[in-house]
């Protein structure tokens, strides 16, 4: 098969490579500050694009509305400009797609699939995730974590995942949620429980919090309990769930760790999106 990868970071650059090596052809477009073997780079899109059977765009698909996510490279990549120079029918795979997105793909016959809608990949993402938070908070803190008092926001998938592998390394973990039945699992397996909407107050006795919570949790109310030695550490997309300006006027740590799998784990973020892309083709019955 060919594939068209355009644009991205390092995951998108590792993928380019795995590909190459189980066979398919492959073109790269807007990576040119990204180096990646084997790979035909194109200077022109619509040299990348033609007669391409699958175009990859990066995760997340977009770096602002109606801009393609090309943080490695030197020009601005519209999704006007791309539409324009796709075929009707040729498939498209991107990282959480907009609706915008969608229906600009759908105007031109593009058969746009969003592989971050896959529940495998999501998984494998949340796992990268949460490794990486582990790693950020290792390097960030002068103890160990074994003994470490740690709130966790959120009993998402990364929640779960990053809860886990802290109680696993001896931290002491604590999981905020809202739902009774998340609560229920949480104190099920072992977890001190909180109610995330009911954090003021509760919030001084931590080394480290780490919200995966997509939506604005700790307001500047829920900062001023925070103690000043204490690491935030922000895994939730934008906006975030932590106020970074009243927290910077409070004086305190934050870190938002936003793309973690391609930072800290760009292979295995790569292996992941060709799997989903790969199922993805595979059920629209085309042979990879």
């Amino acid at each position: 098969m060919k594939f068209a990868v355009t644009g991205g970071d390092m995951r998108q650059a590792k993928l380019a490579e795995l590909l190459v090596k189980d066979g398919h052809s492959v073109s790269a477009y807007g990576v040119e500050r990204l180096k990646i073997d084997s790979v035909t780079r194109r200077e022109k899109l619509s040299e990348a694009v033609r007669g391409a059977d699958c175009i990859v765009l990066p995760l997340p698909a977009l770096s602002s509305p109606g801009v393609i996510n090309t943080p490695f490279s030197g020009a601005t990549l519209t999704v006007n400009q791309l539409l324009s120079v796709i075929s009707d029918g040729q498939i498209v795979c991107a990282g959480r797609v907009t609706e915008d997105l969608r229906e600009a793909a759908e105007k031109t016959g593009a058969v746009l699939c969003d592989y971050f809608a896959r529940e495998e990949l999501v998984i494998a993402n949340a796992l990268s995730t949460a490794e990486g938070a582990v790693q950020i908070i290792m390097e960030e803190t002068p103890c160990t974590l074994s003994g470490a008092r740690c709130l966790v926001a959120g009993f998402g998938r990364i929640g779960k995942l990053l809860a886990n592998r802290l109680k696993a390394m001896g931290a002491v973990v604590t999981v905020s949620a809202r739902k009774h039945s998340d609560i229920a699992w949480i104190t099920a397996l072992g977890y001190g429980a909180e109610r995330t909407d009911k954090l003021q107050g509760r919030l001084s006795d931590y080394n480290v919090i780490i919200n995966t919570v997509p939506a604005r949790v700790f307001d500047e109310t829920l900062l001023r309990d925070v103690s000043p030695d204490c690491l935030c550490i922000d895994l939730a997309s934008k906006p975030g769930g932590i106020d970074f300006k009243a927290a910077s006027e409070l004086g305190l740590r934050v870190i938002w760790a936003l793309s973690l799998p391609g930072e800290v784990a760009p292979v295995t973020a790569a292996m992941s999106i060709r799997d989903a892309i790969y199922n993805i083709l595979r059920e629209k019955e085309v042979e990879v």
